[in-house]
């Protein structure tokens, strides 16, 4: 009997060491080229800052006018309606809204 493909096969087992990803012992890559730098020599956060205080505060400055205008008529509805409600839970506001609509409180 003719023993199969995969058991004739060289498959990986524990003897073999077949390499870390990307090298995995084939032909070597031709025209791919590597470049890196030393963690010691890289500077993630150089100038985050500062380019921040700078870039940002000149970016919300431009949407300034675009944000401000709804905040405002926001806020002032807010405060409008929210005095309305404690006059009309008030006395006061009990007494006039009788006197002014006919009913009965």
């Amino acid at each position: 009997m003719r023993p199969s493909l995969v058991a004739r096969g060289d498959m990986p087992g524990g003897k073999h060491y077949i390499g870390w990803w990307g090298d995995m012992g084939g032909p070597k890559q031709k025209g791919i080229i590597q470049y890196s730098l030393s963690p010691f020599k890289q500077r993630a956060f150089k100038g985050a800052l500062t380019g921040y205080v700078f870039n940002g505060y000149r970016r919300l400055a431009g949407h300034f006018p675009y944000f401000i205008l709804p905040v405002v008529i926001g806020y002032t509805t807010y405060t409008w309606a929210s005095d309305k409600y404690h006059w009309l839970n008030s006395k006061e506001g009990h007494q006039w809204t009788a006197a002014h609509e006919g009913g009965e409180h």
